[in-house]
């Protein structure tokens, strides 16, 4: 008589296979890049001349990538907290009230990972124009509407990941907090906001991600003197092709690794990722 494991076990072989391929297929990009940046000549070529760290030297005594990277930072912040304050409270009253609407309403705030980024992009520089006509107010190319823009690309991802872990919420422990006299509030600072922490860290996390690396939606937006770091790096290859931009790359890869490794140590993202 075969065991069950004896027979799974080609399955699994298959599985893991499969994975490691896919695995790879997802990293070879970045072990490319990575290689890339160590580079010792300005022109990539292979086989390399020689290997150097020239190239992070350029990267952070650049003046406008550093600028860039300062206004990519800032506005992937105020996007992610603007969007956590609309997100968080959408994402409880779609979870948990039965309204009218509510899967249109649902759909619409995942709408913009499903519209391109360049349409998107183009659908507010129109309505920005049109504000602008309208109202005489300076907002078209201005700080704030870039901002603004980049929280509709942050909210799709905090509403998944929030809701996520309600999903996975048991309710009976608010249940038992109220019983024991603490009110909606109290119950939500000290219960339901502790029990989903995961869910809203990760959907931070994936929504300033998502705002810091685009450069569709950006294109539409930005204005004078305010060029974020996908932008600069765009700028960059139309004049210079070397291994500064890998180095930039690496960089940005690093710095967003280390982020989301010294959050998990904290909030255990694996929870809802």
């Amino acid at each position: 008589m075969r065991r069950p494991w004896v027979r799974l076990r080609p399955g699994r072989w298959a599985l893991r296979a499969a994975a490691l391929v896919a695995f790879l297929y997802i990293l070879t990009p970045l072990i490319f890049i990575t290689w890339l940046s160590f580079y010792s000549q300005e022109i990539p070529s292979y086989p390399p001349e020689g290997y150097s760290l020239k190239w992070y030297g350029e990267a952070i005594r650049n003046a406008r990538f550093i600028d860039a990277f300062i206004i990519s930072a800032e506005v992937g912040v105020l996007a992610t907290i603007i969007g956590l304050a609309v997100a968080l409270p959408a994402s409880i009253g779609l979870s948990r009230l039965k309204f009218p609407g509510r899967g249109f309403t649902n759909n619409l705030l995942l709408m913009p990972l499903i519209v391109p980024g360049i349409v998107l992009g183009f659908a507010i520089y129109v309505f920005l124009v049109e504000i602008a006509i309208r109202t005489q107010l300076p907002v078209l190319g201005s700080f704030a509407g870039l901002v603004l823009g980049h929280v509709l690309l942050v909210i799709p991802w905090m509403v998944r990941l929030i809701m996520a872990s309600l999903a996975g919420f048991d309710r009976t422990l608010e249940e038992a907090a109220q019983n024991l006299g603490a009110n909606r509030l109290t119950t939500f600072r000290r219960v339901t906001m502790p029990g989903i922490l995961p869910g809203v860290v990760a959907g931070s996390m994936f929504g300033f991600v998502a705002s810091f690396g685009n450069l569709e939606l950006s294109l539409f937006l930005v204005g004078p003197g305010r060029t974020t770091l996908p932008i600069a790096i765009l700028q960059y290859l139309q004049w210079k092709i070397d291994p500064t931009i890998a180095a930039i790359s690496v960089l940005q890869i690093l710095i967003i690794a280390v982020a989301m490794l010294i959050t998990d140590r904290f909030v255990k993202l694996s929870r809802v990722v």
